[in-house]
């Protein structure tokens, strides 16, 4: 049986849940909380509805995601026939990634995000269907994953030692932090309601029992890598790391990689939202634009039996590729292109933005906009502005991952 129809405002607008900042280092895992102490990137999102009736784009972010100091998630959802797709993606598209690095803990994480979207895609197209005709809307994605790890693609730092160490970092995104609980996402699935009553009558060890298992889990990754010759690399010394430390704060214990571990970034996306990577001053796009007016998605749809007229799929959709879209899920399939990216001192930051920008600026002109801000905030801020300005017809919402290099630390 799957789940029930989540709740949604009247509101015609998606809404992102709040964004807030923790003082100290740690954020528990929580959505879309900023670590004033993050030594690893920093992050900014800007958005607007432009010249729209509605706006229905989402976004999403999780520092030291996985509960790793360094990690990240990063998303942005941009939604089409209303915005029951992405406002759902943006609150819980980093839960179902975390429940297949869980369940999966030997897969390469390029198979786990392709995992991932196929659930992702599979849970909107039954929400839709169980809306009786209420809910029809899709939406593309593009979303980044930081992973800390060792020269093989393991996390070695990650032992069976964490769970004896006391109260591991709760990896229950966004539910673990009281305070923020006004400000919890409007989507609120009824399914998660039922989640959350049955865990007020667990005890605290055994859910600390819980998730010091997941962190076991989530130890080992497969040797075995994504080879594609479009996934961008980077040459670094391979290192023997020693083990990592754990950092008492507040009562909770956080995994913190050594110093030696590489950081990889995993991109994925369906759809026309496009992910681009800084390195030295030059764009280097990680995403692939899956639109109507491609020769080879054409091929794949009109081989399915469909057609793209005027670079549409069926005369209807200019995306080949989304979340959601169940009527036409034949054709409109929700698979991710994928890359695997070692990041180096080169790599300054990382834009992740739907099409309203992408209409209007190509790769390297969004990278020679703002490379000289330093404030992550400020750059995506000025990337929606410069959208505007030049009128761009589609909502916008950018995100920008400056990454803090050992150099700059």
């Amino acid at each position: 049986m799957h789940p029930t129809t989540p709740r949604f405002s009247e509101s015609p607008n998606a809404r992102s849940k709040s964004i807030t900042t923790a003082e100290g280092v740690e954020t528990y895992g929580i959505l879309n909380r900023h670590s004033a102490q993050n030594a690893a990137y920093q992050v900014g999102v800007s958005e607007d509805k432009g010249s729209r009736r509605s706006m229905e784009d989402a976004h999403s972010f999780v520092v030291d995601y996985a509960g790793v100091r360094g990690q990240g998630f990063f998303a942005v959802f941009d939604g089409h026939a209303g915005k029951h797709a992405a406002e759902w993606c943006g609150a819980h598209f980093h839960e179902y990634l975390l429940d297949t690095l869980r369940s999966s803990p030997g897969a390469a994480i390029p198979d786990v995000l392709n995992q991932t979207f196929h659930g992702v895609d599979t849970r909107i197209s039954r929400m839709c269907e169980d809306s009786q005709g209420k809910i029809h809307s899709g939406c593309t994605a593009v979303t980044a994953f930081l992973r800390i790890e060792d020269a093989d693609g393991h996390q070695s730092f990650i032992t069976d030692s964490r769970e004896s160490a006391g109260s591991p970092v709760s990896f229950q995104e966004g539910k673990s932090d009281n305070a923020s609980a006004s400000d919890s996402h409007s989507a609120e699935s009824s399914e998660e309601a039922s989640s959350k009553d049955k865990k007020a009558t667990k005890s605290k060890k055994t859910n600390g029992s819980r998730i010091a298992r997941a962190l076991k889990n989530l130890g080992g990754a497969s040797p075995a890598r994504s080879t594609s010759p479009t996934t961008p690399r980077s040459v670094s010394p391979s290192n023997t790391s020693p083990a990592a430390n754990t950092h008492q704060v507040n009562g909770t214990s956080a995994i913190v990689p050594p110093t030696t571990a590489r950081r990889v970034l995993y991109s994925a996306n369906a759809g026309d939202a496009r992910g681009v990577l800084c390195r030295a001053g030059k764009a280097v796009r990680l995403t692939y634009d899956h639109k109507g007016s491609d020769k080879q998605e054409a091929k794949r749809i009109t081989d399915a039996g469909g057609f793209v007229l005027s670079g549409r799929v069926n005369g209807v959709l200019a995306v080949t590729r989304s979340l959601g879209d169940s009527s036409m899920k034949e054709f409109v399939v929700g698979s991710p292109y994928t890359t695997e990216t070692e990041l180096c001192d080169e790599d300054e930051f990382l834009i992740l933005a739907c099409d309203g920008l992408w209409d209007i600026t190509g790769d390297q002109g969004a990278i020679d906009l703002v490379r000289h801000m330093e404030d992550a905030q400020e750059a995506s801020q000025a990337l929606v502005n410069h959208a505007l300005a030049r009128q761009t017809n589609d909502n916008v919402t950018v995100m920008v991952v400056r990454f803090k290099n050992k150099s700059s630390r």
